[in-house]
């Protein structure tokens, strides 16, 4: 990847981070930790690799994206904002009367959410009806998702990955974001996923293994999966919970806690401390 490109995205990744911080804290409730692990997942789909336009968002040629771990939407809003679907300003509004920024996506308020998610395992199962929609149609767009660790202990998960091997969705992206902690503690401790991707193997998946923090390792992931014919692919990303804000990572206790006054303005200190050294080393 051009360093220029990576600079760029890595500036954009602690943007949505802040984006993440502002919905959560001004809700007094929401996802933080689940949602900064993805954040860079969602900066490289959002600014690198997508199909999408703000103005025209139900183009029926666009590329999909599906956000199956759905309780990280502060994510998913602050790409959204950041790429012009609505104002940023509306990340102030999360969870709160009135707002179009639901606790979890709604495809029927929000700009640029292509799904309603919330219940954990549906979205894998709606990438695939949007996957094999696309063959039955001769459509050319791709479709994205991103599943958690914890959120492939659900049943749903495995029967959508038989499926997706049967009919040979190969324009169909999984993301995995594995940072090996969920509401209760320890993804391995609960009930272990692991070894995911032994396990989309054996269901006839393609499958990679990175680091979901490294813009190299994404973009090399996503151009190879886009190669393979006639398998759907996973990309499981090592991340680390609450990535980005030191005192939120790896910890299980972020998972659904939103952060008081004084822990906001040190994390949203942290972040932008990060955005104003990038600008000034680019």
């Amino acid at each position: 990847m051009e360093t220029s490109k990576k600079i760029m995205l890595t500036k954009i990744a602690d943007e949505i981070r802040l984006g993440i911080l502002e919905g959560t804290y001004n809700a007094g409730s929401g996802h933080p930790g689940g949602s900064l692990s993805c954040a860079d997942i969602m900066a490289y789909l959002y600014f690198a690799e997508l199909n999408v336009n703000p103005d025209d968002p139900k183009n029926d040629d666009r590329d999909r994206f599906v956000l199956s771990k759905g309780h990280a939407a502060p994510a998913l809003y602050a790409a959204l904002a950041l790429r012009g679907f609505f104002p940023r300003e509306d990340l102030k509004t999360l969870r709160q009367i009135d707002s179009h920024l639901q606790g979890h996506p709604d495809m029927n308020k929000t700009p640029g959410v292509d799904i309603s998610t919330g219940s954990l395992g549906i979205g894998v199962s709606n990438a695939c009806g949007m996957a094999i929609a696309a063959k039955l149609q001769n459509k050319s767009y791709r479709v994205y998702a991103i599943t958690g660790d914890g959120e492939l202990q659900e049943g749903q998960i495995w029967e959508s990955a038989m499926f997706a091997s049967h009919y040979g969705l190969d324009n169909l992206i999984v993301f995995a974001d594995a940072n090996k902690l969920q509401i209760d503690g320890r993804t391995t401790d609960v009930l272990s996923p692991e070894p995911i991707d032994k396990r989309f193997e054996a269901f006839g998946w393609n499958v990679t293994r990175i680091n979901g923090h490294d813009f190299d390792q994404i973009e090399a992931a996503v151009d190879a999966a886009k190669q393979v014919k006639g398998k759907p692919s996973v990309i499981v990303c090592d991340t680390v919970k609450g990535k980005g804000v030191s005192f939120m990572e790896d910890k299980a206790g972020w998972h659904g806690v939103a952060p008081k006054e004084d822990e906001y303005k040190a994390a949203v200190a942290e972040v932008t401390a990060r955005i104003e050294k990038i600008v000034q080393e680019a």
